[in-house]
């Protein structure tokens, strides 16, 4: 850890400028943030594309219904997080929005760990590794939304 001693901090406070309001109206160009919608948007349409390949590398519909089932299993949670992140109370202080995101990610856990619990009461004749599937390209769409910036960045015309 780098400790700025006493005769160089009033450096420090010196050279420090806060942004003007063009400035940051630049950086949000460069940088916007990232749409919890279209990620869940993402998330079905991948859910679709792999319920469709194991029907061709398969053909048997119990696969199909189970990979779509656990696609399911990430895009129901993942929705009413975002839902929960993008409503008036979120969006009302800072506080609020900290609580909520911790509260909608708690629910979004839980939900997809009860759908996984019925899993086998809901589908007939599972497939587990078809429902994996599903369940794992699905949730890998938060990390690919970070290296994707066209997909999933709202596009602004500059």
């Amino acid at each position: 850890m780098t400790r700025i001693h006493p005769e160089d901090q009033e450096d420090v406070q010196e050279t420090f400028e806060p942004l003007t309001a063009e400035q940051v109206a630049e950086l949000r160009k460069q940088q916007p943030l990232l749409s919890v919608w279209r990620v869940v948007g993402v998330q079905v349409v991948l859910g679709f594309l792999v319920a469709a390949l194991v029907w061709l590398v398969s053909g048997q519909m119990a696969a199909v219904y189970s990979a779509a089932y656990g696609a399911l299993a990430v895009i129901v949670p993942a929705a009413l997080f975002a839902r929960g992140l993008t409503s008036r109370v979120a969006l009302m202080n800072a506080g609020a929005a900290v609580f909520g995101f911790f509260l909608w990610e708690m629910v979004k856990v839980g939900l997809t760990v009860a759908m996984l619990m019925v899993a086998p009461r809901l589908v007939n004749d599972l497939s587990w590794p078809a429902m994996l599937a599903g369940l794992i390209v699905t949730m890998k769409v938060y990390w690919v939304a970070l290296g994707f910036r066209k997909v999933f960045y709202p596009v602004r015309p500059t």
